[in-house]
């Protein structure tokens, strides 16, 4: 039986995988986070994957903290960059085939067409800048490693941005979200399926992909969508990104191409709302929220 190695289970995409993982019983999952396997002890990593020995990892772990990162950069420079570089090498070292999970961080925002696998990069935060090395490391170390860009991650689990819009839309009569920032969402579920579709279709392609929800809107449309489908009677505005500065600076365009996993794995994407009704319908039944 195969071994699926799972780091950063307790986030979305792990936790995602975690719920999907009873369909898959040809496969032997494994689930870890930080408590078990911390990528901050370079050695401890090592130690535990020559223990573990899995045949596939898939490494969801980060440092995701996007405005702390511009005060914590060493450490967000450990778990993103080197602890993915020492991953990938010993996944080189040991057959064993690795999938990282990346970001629309690694561009500058300045494109007005959607971005494809090998446009430039150009970070414009140490989270995105993190992340850009851990890509160069993972392909450095392992050329035979996937790596799946992704934008605007949500899910029934955890924290994000639908869940912190329906915690605003009860509390409050009006709230405010920028509109100047153009991408589209991932239902962290739809790229969980994409991940476990990749590998057991047995037929591994190397190399950079593409995965969001299919739309193009701005985190104000995000919104109203949001409180369409929860029926809120909250007001949403929308407002330039200056009248909310943040530390860290946000892609204004992050429009992923998705062509390429779509054709090399076949894999039929959802649009943005129909997801995002799929888990606003999740969350209400398990009383995630």
């Amino acid at each position: 039986m195969k071994k699926i190695l799972i780091t950063g289970s307790n986030g979305q995409v792990g936790s995602e995988l975690r719920v999907l993982a009873s369909h898959y019983p040809a496969f032997d999952f494994v689930f870890v986070d930080r408590s078990d396997f911390s990528l901050e002890n370079e050695v401890e990593i090592t130690t535990f994957l020559n223990r573990t020995k899995a045949d596939y990892i898939i490494n969801c772990a980060a440092y995701t903290a996007v405005d702390k990162a511009e005060t914590e950069i060493e450490l967000a420079d450990l778990i993103n960059h080197k602890a993915v570089g020492i991953i990938a090498q010993w996944c080189f070292q040991n057959n064993c085939k690795l999938i990282h999970i990346s970001t629309d961080y690694v561009f500058d925002g300045t494109s007005a067409v959607p971005l494809k696998e090998n446009d430039s990069t150009n970070p414009q935060s140490q989270y995105g800048k993190t992340k850009l090395l851990g890509e160069l490391a993972c392909l450095k170390n392992n050329p035979d490693s996937i790596i799946i860009r992704t934008s605007w991650v949500y899910s029934e689990f955890g924290n994000n941005f639908v869940k912190t819009m329906l915690r605003l839309m009860k509390e409050r009569d009006s709230i405010n979200v920028v509109n100047d920032q153009i991408g589209s969402p991932t239902y962290a579920k739809d790229l969980a399926e994409a991940i476990l579709k990749i590998i057991t279709s047995e037929d591994w392609h190397e190399g950079i992909y593409n995965f969001s929800n299919e739309g193009k809107i701005s985190w104000f449309e995000f919104a109203l969508a949001i409180k369409e489908i929860s029926k809120s009677n909250c007001e949403v505005k929308g407002i330039p990104s200056t009248e909310y500065p943040t530390p860290a600076k946000r892609p204004a365009y992050s429009l992923l191409d998705k062509t390429k996993i779509k054709e090399v794995y076949k894999i039929e994407i959802s649009d943005y709302k129909h997801s995002l009704e799929k888990c606003l319908d999740n969350i209400n039944k398990n009383n995630k929220f």
